[in-house]
């Protein structure tokens, strides 16, 4: 059995109770397994959310990064890619939940250390950093340190968009997906060059 049929038992589970009452238990009877079938694969709930987490964010990634494949220069890509990610995560229902009941899950990964999602999204966009560099669509700057910047900021749009949309009418969220793409596009667009004087 792979583990995909535990995983999607145990985000029913999620969506269902939450994290602090979901149990190996009953992700292993909404998988029609034994527990000791589950057990050999995850030996406690944390590290099976982590997996699932990593699965779920990771296809919703993929989706955004698939949708920005006709951008012109890698910085446009970079910027379809990062608003479209966003958009998808604040529509995800998995990570809504964890929000809505366990927010406290996420913290270790805004605080303490960089989770396994939160590298691929990093990683991806240096690639696209240097790729813009290299063609001259990013404005120069170390590669690493950029990209840690931009994923900074897309986690915060990200976690806080609840709190973050208060008071700003119906359509916060599109027009503060519309500020984050002339946000990035601002900070990642080359400066332009000084025009040379007449005669020169």
């Amino acid at each position: 059995m792979g583990d995909d049929v535990l995983l999607d038992a145990a985000k029913e589970c999620l969506l269902d109770v939450g994290f602090r009452r979901t149990t190996l238990t009953d992700v292993a009877r909404r998988a029609g397994v034994s527990r000791m079938t589950l057990y050999r694969r995850f030996t406690h709930v944390p590290a099976m959310v982590a997996d699932l987490m990593t699965r779920e964010f990771g296809e919703l990634l993929a989706k955004a990064t698939a949708g920005a494949a006709s951008a012109c220069t890698e910085r446009e890509r970079l910027v379809a890619q990062s608003v479209a990610g966003v958009r998808e995560l604040w529509a995800d229902p998995l990570l809504a939940r964890l929000l809505d009941l366990d927010p406290e899950l996420l913290l270790p990964y805004m605080v303490a250390r960089i989770g396994s999602t939160q590298r691929l999204v990093e990683e991806g966009l240096l690639a696209n950093i240097e790729a813009g560099q290299a063609e001259g669509s990013i404005r120069a700057g170390e590669p690493r340190v950029i990209s840690r910047a931009v994923y900074l900021t897309l986690q915060s749009f990200v976690l806080s968009a609840r709190p973050a949309t208060s008071g700003l009418g119906r359509t916060a969220r599109r027009k503060l997906l519309d500020e984050l793409a002339v946000m990035l596009d601002g900070a990642l667009r080359p400066s332009p060059r000084p025009a040379g004087r007449e005669g020169r």
